[in-house]
């Protein structure tokens, strides 16, 4: 990436104000047609959303964009509607099938938490009691999905089964760590009680144990930074197997979304416990210093995303993706959606503009994480300003070229064309607006939001 280093928040604002009507109108049509459904919108096909059937992932996006679109735009009258209908998603808070169960439960009831607790809107004590226990139950829920490993540690496995670790589920960590900042505890047989903080960062530490490479020699693909989609364990004797992947080109390239994934995850999680006293969580981990190897990872995948993605910061679908050896040099070239041989994921790129500014920030905006906060603030000019935002209204997605499984050919491919493109997705959308929220709230010197709402951690008591 040639990253742009005077480039300024402000510069891109009067893009986000222009493009926020447009947001606003058709998050609210997209929650109209869905909210009543018992399904949840995936990605586009010709400009208009489907579902599909794999699981139920995405429906706590469609709640939660219309949440950060009432924060950025000061109308609370948008969350009237989420208020009608969030009791639909109250059946999913004891699904124990998804790993994911995180991602729906944060993105809806975590927001209206987050805004509720810390009065960005109005908000009774019986609404903030009702968001606090689907939080509770969700982290609960999701800590029990776990697979115990030959050290006697653990990570919570994805819904192919007990042997499968995807690098995604670094974010569902956020609901056990805020479930356990509300009281919650996994209680088991015997009324065992086990600690979701614990649970949290033993399936961190796995995560980037296994599914992040740091350049030792593990394998003769052991690249820094580099990311696998999942892992693979025999269940029997709790033994790590072999790296896999689901949606990416192999087990040893690496699937960008999956690495964006796991930018954002480590980025988060050092805001978390930078913010948290180390004596609540450092009986946890047997690492010397956690809070090192959360910034290692954190950095080492952030690099590998500058390295290997197009000059103007919007990566190709995989890093391996065969038709790369025709395009070449594609990191000394910008980012071209309607190329015909390999698809762009401008979701993998607006997860990573977020991922990069947030441990910018941390670093140093002008110090040792100038180098990541410039990086985010060119990727998301890329988005803002060379056709990846949707403003027909006759296209009902917000963020234009992005790639939801290449290998299975789920994607739409508009006629004329070899490779998808010109489509959306909801996770796309929904990061969209999270990355945007982050950006406005920053240059109007507002601490920008993060998942546990700061002032909690002074009432953590363990």
């Amino acid at each position: 990436m040639e990253v742009e280093d005077s480039l300024k928040e402000q510069e891109l604002i009067p893009i986000i104000k222009l493009f926020l009507p447009v947001a606003k109108y058709k998050g609210g049509v997209l929650f109209k047609n869905w909210a009543k459904q018992d399904s949840a919108p995936v990605f586009t096909h010709a400009g208009k959303y489907r579902t599909w059937g794999w699981t139920e992932w995405t429906r706590g996006f469609l709640f939660g964009m219309p949440v950060l679109l009432s924060e950025m735009t000061g109308d609370f009258s948008l969350l009237d509607n989420i208020r009608m209908y969030i009791h639909k998603l109250d059946s999913y808070l004891t699904h124990t099938g998804v790993h994911d169960h995180g991602f729906n439960i944060y993105s809806s009831y975590g927001h209206l938490w987050r805004m509720g607790s810390q009065k960005i809107y109005p908000c009774t004590s019986e609404e903030l009691a009702c968001y606090q226990l689907a939080l509770r139950v969700s982290g609960a829920v999701q800590a029990h999905r776990w697979t115990k490993i030959e050290d006697g540690t653990g990570f919570i496995h994805s819904f192919n089964g007990a042997h499968s670790l995807f690098v995604d589920t670094i974010r569902t960590c956020r609901v056990l760590e805020l479930a356990w900042m509300l009281g919650q505890v996994l209680k088991t047989e015997g009324d065992e009680e086990v600690s979701l903080l614990e649970r949290a960062i033993q399936h961190i530490r796995n995560t980037i144990r296994y599914n992040i490479y740091f350049g030792n020699g593990r394998d003769i693909y052991d690249v820094r930074g580099r990311v696998a989609h999942e892992s693979l364990f025999n269940v029997k004797n709790g033994k790590f197997r072999c790296a896999s992947t689901q949606q990416g080109y192999s087990p040893f390239s690496t699937w960008t979304r999956g690495l964006a994934w796991a930018m954002l995850g480590c980025a988060e999680q050092l805001e978390f416990f930078s913010a948290l006293p180390k004596h609540l969580w450092e009986k946890y981990t047997k690492e010397m210093d956690w809070l090192d190897l959360l910034k290692q990872s954190a950095m080492a995948t952030s690099d590998f995303y500058i390295e290997h993605t197009t000059k103007d910061g919007i990566p190709f679908w995989d890093t391996g993706a065969p038709g790369l050896s025709y395009i070449g040099k594609y990191q000394q070239l910008p980012a071209d959606p309607y190329n015909d041989i390999e698809p762009l994921d401008s979701s993998s790129a607006v997860i990573s503009a977020q991922a990069l500014l947030r441990l910018g920030a941390y670093l140093g905006k002008e110090t040792e994480g100038k180098k990541y906060y410039q990086a985010g603030l060119t990727t998301t000019k890329t988005i803002l300003m060379k056709n990846f935002l949707s403003i027909d209204t006759n296209h009902e997605g917000l963020l234009l070229h992005a790639v939801y499984h290449r290998p299975n050919g789920w994607d739409y491919i508009p006629p004329g064309r070899n490779i998808p493109c010109g489509e959306s997705c909801l996770w796309g959308d929904y990061h969209l607006l999270e990355l945007l929220l982050w950006i406005w709230q920053s240059n109007q010197g507002i601490p920008p939001w993060n998942f546990f709402a700061n002032q909690q951690l002074t009432n953590v008591n363990g």
